[in-house]
């Protein structure tokens, strides 16, 4: 962890995005099971949310390369998030560099509020994505139920 502190500047970077929250534990445990690489940290922001709203899950991994003095190893940061959660971080972020410093508290209100209804709709389109496989389930049953009578 100290040699993540001062190797922070030879980072590398990643983000990859998903179509529903619960294929972002999927990806992080197929990470985890790689052997090309090792796993050094992952920081959880969609369970515990930075106080600015963002949210995603970031998985720090020290890659071995080659190079003319041998193998050498590099840090890389994958991030794994939501389309709706980086829409969220890609707005905020462009509106960060338009504000020199903190933004004023409404604002600040106002960024959350927008990253709970990202998140929001996250859950809803899971919920309708469990449904309608539900509704697929019980149609191709019925279905092969009719076939089998038939």
């Amino acid at each position: 962890f100290d040699r993540l502190r001062e190797e922070m500047y030879d980072i590398a970077g990643l983000r990859m995005m998903c179509q529903f929250v619960e294929d972002i534990d999927v990806v992080v445990n197929i990470l985890r099971q790689r052997k090309d690489f090792k796993v050094i940290e992952e920081r959880d922001y969609i369970r515990n949310t930075k106080e600015s709203g963002y949210r995603s899950y970031h998985v720090i991994i020290e890659y071995p390369i080659e190079t003319l003095q041998g193998q050498k190893f590099i840090l890389a940061e994958i991030q794994i998030r939501t389309l709706a959660m980086n829409f969220w971080a890609t707005i905020e972020h462009t509106l960060r560099y338009k504000y020199d410093g903190a933004y004023p508290d409404e604002i600040q209100h106002r960024l959350e509020r927008a990253a709970e209804a990202a998140y929001l709709l996250d859950e809803e389109m899971s919920e309708i994505k469990d449904e309608i496989q539900e509704a697929q389930k019980y149609y191709t049953q019925k279905r092969s139920k009719k076939h089998e009578n038939d």
